[in-house]
Protein backbone atom coordinates (compact mmCIF):
# COMPACT_ATOMS: atom_id res chain seq x y z
CA UNK A 1 0.00 0.00 0.00
CA UNK A 2 1.34 3.68 -0.81
CA UNK A 3 2.48 5.59 2.15
CA UNK A 4 -0.37 7.64 1.55
CA UNK A 5 -2.86 4.86 1.95
CA UNK A 6 -1.20 3.65 5.12
CA UNK A 7 -2.07 7.10 6.59
CA UNK A 8 -5.12 7.36 5.35
CA UNK A 9 -5.70 4.09 7.71
CA UNK A 10 -4.08 5.24 10.27
CA UNK A 11 -6.17 8.91 10.32
CA UNK A 12 -9.44 7.24 10.28
CA UNK A 13 -8.04 4.19 12.93
CA UNK A 14 -7.67 7.43 15.39
CA UNK A 15 -10.86 9.44 14.81
CA UNK A 16 -13.13 6.54 14.67
CA UNK A 17 -11.58 4.81 17.99
CA UNK A 18 -12.17 8.15 19.57
CA UNK A 19 -15.52 8.63 18.59
CA UNK A 20 -16.09 4.86 19.85
CA UNK A 21 -14.93 5.88 23.24
CA UNK A 22 -17.53 8.76 23.30
CA UNK A 23 -20.67 6.71 23.05
CA UNK A 24 -21.86 6.80 26.55
CA UNK A 25 -22.45 3.61 27.60
CA UNK A 26 -26.72 3.86 28.21
CA UNK A 27 -26.06 4.54 24.26
CA UNK A 28 -23.90 1.42 23.57
CA UNK A 29 -26.53 -0.94 25.38
CA UNK A 30 -29.50 0.50 23.44
CA UNK A 31 -27.35 0.03 19.99
CA UNK A 32 -26.06 -3.41 20.94
CA UNK A 33 -29.53 -4.48 21.33
CA UNK A 34 -31.08 -3.37 18.56
CA UNK A 35 -28.14 -4.82 16.80
CA UNK A 36 -28.91 -8.31 18.40
CA UNK A 37 -32.36 -8.10 17.05
CA UNK A 38 -31.78 -6.97 13.72
CA UNK A 39 -28.98 -10.61 13.58
CA UNK A 40 -31.81 -12.99 15.13
CA UNK A 41 -34.48 -11.62 12.75
CA UNK A 42 -31.98 -12.14 9.33
CA UNK A 43 -33.62 -15.55 7.92
CA UNK A 44 -29.83 -16.44 6.64
CA UNK A 45 -28.89 -16.02 10.27
CA UNK A 46 -32.07 -18.46 11.53
CA UNK A 47 -30.96 -20.97 9.26
CA UNK A 48 -27.45 -21.20 10.33
CA UNK A 49 -25.95 -23.47 12.72
CA UNK A 50 -22.79 -22.32 13.64
CA UNK A 51 -22.21 -18.53 14.19
CA UNK A 52 -18.70 -17.03 15.20
CA UNK A 53 -18.90 -13.85 16.84
CA UNK A 54 -16.07 -11.67 19.34
CA UNK A 55 -16.11 -10.42 22.53
CA UNK A 56 -16.02 -6.69 22.84
CA UNK A 57 -13.03 -4.55 23.74
CA UNK A 58 -13.64 -1.73 25.73
CA UNK A 59 -15.06 1.32 23.14
CA UNK A 60 -16.26 -1.05 21.00
CA UNK A 61 -20.09 -2.07 20.93
CA UNK A 62 -21.07 -4.58 23.28
CA UNK A 63 -21.90 -7.89 21.79
CA UNK A 64 -22.74 -9.98 24.80
CA UNK A 65 -26.15 -9.18 23.80
CA UNK A 66 -25.90 -10.48 20.32
CA UNK A 67 -24.54 -13.49 22.03
CA UNK A 68 -27.32 -14.05 24.85
CA UNK A 69 -29.93 -13.38 21.50
CA UNK A 70 -28.12 -15.92 19.13
CA UNK A 71 -27.66 -18.79 22.53
CA UNK A 72 -31.10 -18.47 23.27
CA UNK A 73 -32.42 -19.65 19.69
CA UNK A 74 -29.93 -22.72 19.58
CA UNK A 75 -27.15 -21.66 17.67
CA UNK A 76 -23.46 -23.27 18.36
CA UNK A 77 -21.72 -20.19 19.02
CA UNK A 78 -17.67 -19.69 18.62
CA UNK A 79 -15.50 -17.47 20.14
CA UNK A 80 -11.84 -16.51 18.57
CA UNK A 81 -8.62 -16.96 20.58
CA UNK A 82 -5.13 -16.81 19.65
CA UNK A 83 -2.66 -19.10 18.32
CA UNK A 84 0.40 -17.33 17.78
CA UNK A 85 -0.48 -15.14 14.58
CA UNK A 86 -3.80 -16.62 14.11
CA UNK A 87 -7.25 -16.89 14.54
CA UNK A 88 -8.98 -20.00 15.67
CA UNK A 89 -12.58 -20.54 16.67
CA UNK A 90 -13.46 -22.74 19.73
CA UNK A 91 -17.08 -23.47 21.08
CA UNK A 92 -18.86 -21.35 23.70
CA UNK A 93 -22.21 -22.01 25.62
CA UNK A 94 -21.92 -19.44 28.82
CA UNK A 95 -20.14 -16.00 28.63
CA UNK A 96 -18.68 -16.86 32.15
CA UNK A 97 -16.36 -19.32 30.52
CA UNK A 98 -14.62 -16.85 28.51
CA UNK A 99 -10.85 -15.40 30.29
CA UNK A 100 -8.63 -12.77 29.26
CA UNK A 101 -6.47 -13.75 26.84
CA UNK A 102 -3.76 -11.94 24.06
CA UNK A 103 -4.74 -8.47 24.22
CA UNK A 104 -7.09 -8.39 27.31
CA UNK A 105 -10.08 -9.94 25.09
CA UNK A 106 -12.03 -12.11 26.50
CA UNK A 107 -11.88 -15.75 24.41
CA UNK A 108 -12.23 -19.43 25.18
CA UNK A 109 -10.13 -21.11 27.25
CA UNK A 110 -11.17 -24.43 26.30
CA UNK A 111 -12.47 -26.76 23.49
CA UNK A 112 -11.43 -28.22 20.12
CA UNK A 113 -10.17 -25.49 17.57
CA UNK A 114 -13.37 -25.36 15.08
CA UNK A 115 -12.94 -24.70 11.14
CA UNK A 116 -15.70 -22.32 9.51
CA UNK A 117 -16.95 -23.71 6.44
CA UNK A 118 -19.56 -21.55 3.27
CA UNK A 119 -22.75 -22.47 5.44
CA UNK A 120 -21.48 -20.88 8.52
CA UNK A 121 -21.90 -16.41 9.62
CA UNK A 122 -18.91 -14.92 11.37
CA UNK A 123 -19.43 -11.74 12.82
CA UNK A 124 -16.65 -9.37 12.80
CA UNK A 125 -15.80 -6.07 14.52
CA UNK A 126 -14.58 -3.17 12.63
CA UNK A 127 -13.76 0.97 12.95
CA UNK A 128 -15.26 1.59 9.69
CA UNK A 129 -17.01 -0.01 6.71
CA UNK A 130 -18.20 0.94 3.57
CA UNK A 131 -21.04 0.17 1.12
CA UNK A 132 -19.17 -2.48 -1.21
CA UNK A 133 -17.92 -4.45 2.46
CA UNK A 134 -14.38 -2.62 3.19
CA UNK A 135 -13.61 -3.53 6.48
CA UNK A 136 -10.86 -1.01 8.64
CA UNK A 137 -9.81 -3.00 11.90
CA UNK A 138 -6.93 -2.42 14.21
CA UNK A 139 -4.28 -3.08 11.54
CA UNK A 140 -2.67 -6.20 12.56
CA UNK A 141 -4.54 -8.31 9.99
CA UNK A 142 -5.52 -11.19 12.12
CA UNK A 143 -9.49 -10.79 10.64
CA UNK A 144 -8.39 -10.56 7.03
CA UNK A 145 -6.20 -13.89 7.30
CA UNK A 146 -8.79 -15.86 9.72
CA UNK A 147 -11.18 -17.10 6.54
CA UNK A 148 -10.61 -19.09 3.51
CA UNK A 149 -11.10 -16.86 0.34
CA UNK A 150 -13.91 -16.46 -2.48
CA UNK A 151 -16.48 -18.59 -2.30
CA UNK A 152 -15.23 -21.42 0.62
CA UNK A 153 -15.38 -18.38 3.13
CA UNK A 154 -18.58 -18.23 6.17
CA UNK A 155 -20.96 -15.19 5.45
CA UNK A 156 -19.07 -12.32 6.79
CA UNK A 157 -20.88 -9.69 8.72
CA UNK A 158 -19.37 -6.43 10.27
CA UNK A 159 -21.03 -4.89 13.14
CA UNK A 160 -20.60 -1.24 14.48
CA UNK A 161 -22.67 2.14 15.04
CA UNK A 162 -24.07 3.80 12.38
CA UNK A 163 -21.32 6.41 12.05
CA UNK A 164 -18.81 3.81 11.61
CA UNK A 165 -20.28 3.32 7.86
CA UNK A 166 -18.47 5.52 5.86
CA UNK A 167 -18.62 6.11 1.84
CA UNK A 168 -15.14 4.56 1.21
CA UNK A 169 -12.74 2.95 3.63
CA UNK A 170 -9.15 2.95 2.40
CA UNK A 171 -8.02 -0.55 1.62
CA UNK A 172 -5.16 -2.78 0.05
CA UNK A 173 -5.10 -6.19 -1.56
CA UNK A 174 -4.85 -8.15 1.66
CA UNK A 175 -7.96 -6.64 3.22
CA UNK A 176 -11.16 -8.75 3.53
CA UNK A 177 -14.67 -7.63 2.27
CA UNK A 178 -17.56 -8.06 4.50
CA UNK A 179 -20.56 -9.45 2.74
CA UNK A 180 -23.16 -7.06 5.32
CA UNK A 181 -22.97 -4.76 8.05
CA UNK A 182 -25.35 -4.28 10.83
CA UNK A 183 -25.62 -0.97 13.16
CA UNK A 184 -28.35 -0.02 15.11
CA UNK A 185 -30.68 1.21 12.11
CA UNK A 186 -30.24 -2.25 10.80
CA UNK A 187 -28.83 -3.96 8.03
CA UNK A 188 -26.45 -2.64 5.27
CA UNK A 189 -26.18 -5.17 2.36
CA UNK A 190 -22.95 -4.77 0.05
CA UNK A 191 -23.56 -3.90 -3.26
CA UNK A 192 -21.23 -5.69 -5.64
CA UNK A 193 -19.21 -8.50 -4.69
CA UNK A 194 -21.71 -10.28 -1.94
CA UNK A 195 -21.66 -14.33 -2.08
Amino acid sequence: MAADGADAKRRLRTLLAERRRRVAPRDAAAAADAVAQAVVEEPRIRASERIALYAALEGEMPTRALFEALRSRSHVLLLPRFRGNAIEWARIEEWSALAAGRFGILEPTAGASEVLATRDVAVLPGLAFDRDGWRLGRGGGHYDRAFPPGAASPWLIGIGYSFQWLSEVPHDSHDRRVDAIVSENGWIWRVRGAH
